[in-house]
């Protein structure tokens, strides 16, 4: 069977009724997406933020003041503008406005180490850095090394007002400066080639634990913007008066109760991951969505926002849909106005699949799949009500885009209901690794298949499930953690004779990176400690990637050739979670 056929299989088993196969994706900048929507939605309030909210046209103008100060300054195409804040509500004009000024957005961690902070600027050829006050001591001790020239300061109290006054040092820049500029909007982005052009520079961690950058074009974010809102809303693109790209539903409210413009969420995905930024930010912007931002997940206040908000929808990984079925108030309230349930980031377990959909007896509830290498979006589980949702999968795959499974050694496509590496291709898999043609060369192929290094099934009725991956790397409450890395580190510390990193299953994380030591014959060995090792380790690297437990051992296992099978000790751990 073919990889064409395989697809054409997978979109006849469950595609959402009235919606063309394949969409046609305007060559428009990102930017159109922001001028649509204030035109469509206006006064609504596209984001609320310590109850504060950013109705379209005001998200409008604050962007393109933003954009204009940039420009102002000499920052505009062929720039990258690094945005090192966590979820706010002026994250919003930052983005929309580094986009309108020409200039490439590369979003980083607000919890990098100074020392991978310094390699992501620098690896980005990051000019400018939008970062928040209170991390600001050690973004100083990062950017000496760097090309940035432009501090723009950003904080707090210029989430409660936009025009609020920081005590920023000499040089660097007051984001308010930005952000109550002229709000004219310039179309500084005409001259962008949407097929050339970087909207993103997003960086991704690799087997060794070295973050590449890759390079997602106008194009790309536009046409994975369209597919999903299309996908999960009936509907498909079109260009208002004046050109700039926006939705019109097509399937009526027997499929899909809501309609652009109706829909409320609370959201906690993190804006510098790709289903952030593409999904919970643009997604939400062209869909209409009022969007509450929550900065850091409590379990309690999220419920009360749920019913505050009357929410249509959540979403989110599944250490989320755990931890608020512990809260006694969701478990107690009413959440027949509640649509949809979307999960990314790691597998939702059945069981949970059959608690939640107990309390949301009008919600579908689906998982999708994708990677910052192919935008955000390549499969999900149909959105539309009469449409077949399989627990244990991650769908079909969505408009445009093809799945096929192929041999790990390589070689034609696999039949339906065999194992191997997932293969994706479609108009939203990414330019390339910047920097890094070899790299680039190893996971697109002559035929332009993106070789995901995940280990995947498609079964009789063409849905995607994930069962394993190729790469070592774990899930972390969503976040990818890179053994090698954590590997490296154990093996500076004095004592350590060898090391390998594994996940330990968990429910409400997903995987707890831990290590399994062995101990060198001499008094550094015999001093080593299940605390000392994990301090040592976990002083040296953001909070995610922390080692959860170490294991010490006689010996690592190894095959005949000498390559670590950490499959055996993967299975110790399964062993004892009982899985």
């Amino acid at each position: 069977m073919t990889a064409t056929q395989q697809t054409t299989t997978s979109a006849a088993a469950s595609w959402p009724p009235g919606l063309p196969r394949s969409l046609e994706y305007p060559a428009v900048p990102v930017g159109s997406i922001l001028r649509a929507a204030v035109r469509r939605w206006g006064d609504e309030e596209a984001f609320i933020d310590h109850d504060l909210p950013l109705t379209y046209t005001e998200m409008g103008a604050r962007a393109h003041a933003v954009a204009n100060w940039l420009a102002d300054h000499g920052i505009g195409r062929g720039d990258v503008v690094a945005v090192h804040i966590p979820n706010c509500r002026q994250y919003v004009p930052v983005y929309y406005g580094i986009l309108l000024a020409g200039a490439t957005f590369s979003p980083t961690n607000p919890l990098l180490p100074a020392a991978e902070l310094a390699a992501q600027l620098t690896d980005a050829g990051a000019t400018a850095v939008v970062t928040w006050d209170l991390v600001l001591p050690l973004v100083r001790t990062a950017l000496d090394a760097t090309p940035v020239r432009t501090v723009i300061v950003t904080g707090e109290a210029h989430t409660l007002d936009f025009a609020a006054r920081l005590d920023v040092q000499d040089g660097d820049v007051d984001l308010a400066d930005l952000l109550t500029g002229d709000p004219t909007d310039r179309h500084l982005d005409a001259g962008i080639d949407v097929d050339s052009d970087l909207a993103h520079l997003a960086y991704t961690g690799g087997t060794t634990g070295v973050s590449k950058g890759v390079e997602l074009l106008h194009r790309n974010v536009i046409t994975n913007v369209l597919q999903s809102v299309c996908w999960t809303t009936g509907s498909v693109p079109e260009l208002d008066e004046h050109g700039d790209v926006t939705i019109r539903k097509v399937v009526g409210d027997d499929e899909y109760p809501l309609a652009p413009g109706e829909g409320r969420l609370i959201n906690l995905t993190p804006w510098f991951h790709a289903m952030g930024v593409v999904g919970y930010l643009n997604g939400m912007v062209m869909g209409g969505t009022t969007v509450v931002i929550h900065q850091r997940f409590d379990p309690v206040r999220y419920v009360e926002d749920m019913q505050r908000y009357q929410v249509t929808s959540i979403g989110g990984a599944p250490p989320v849909f755990v931890a608020l079925l512990q809260v006694p108030a969701f478990l107690e309230g009413d959440w027949s106005g509640i649509r949809g349930v979307s999960s990314g980031a790691a597998p939702l377990p059945v069981s949970l699949i059959e608690r939640l959909g107990k309390l949301l007896p009008n919600a579908t509830i689906g998982e999708g799949y994708g990677l910052t290498e192919v935008t955000m979006m390549a499969t999900s589980n149909p959105s539309f009500l009469s449409g077949t949702r399989k627990p244990g999968t991650v769908g079909v795959p969505c408009f445009d885009t093809e799945i096929s499974i192929q041999p790990l050694g390589g070689g034609e496509p696999l039949p339906q209901g065999e194992r191997g590496e997932v293969c994706i291709r479609g108009p939203q898999v990414m330019r390339g690794y910047a920097h890094r043609p070899e790299a680039t060369a190893e996971v697109i192929d002559a035929d332009g298949w993106f070789h995901t290094g995940d280990v995947g099934i498609i079964d009789e009725d063409g849905y995607l499930a994930i069962v394993d991956r190729t790469k070592d790397m774990l899930l972390y409450k969503g976040y990818n953690v890179f053994p090698r890395e954590l590997e490296e580190i154990l093996f500076g510390v004095p004592g350590v004779a060898g090391a390998a990193v594994v996940g330990r299953p968990d429910e409400e994380a997903g995987e707890l990176p831990v290590a399994y030591v062995v101990r060198k014959g001499d008094d550094a060995g015999a001093a080593l400690t299940v605390e000392s090792v994990m301090a040592t380790v976990n002083d040296k690297v953001t909070h995610y990637k922390r080692l959860r437990d170490v294991v010490f051992i006689d010996a690592i296992p190894v095959s005949a050739a000498g390559k670590v099978l950490k499959r055996e000790l993967a299975a110790k751990e399964r062993e004892k979670v009982g899985g």
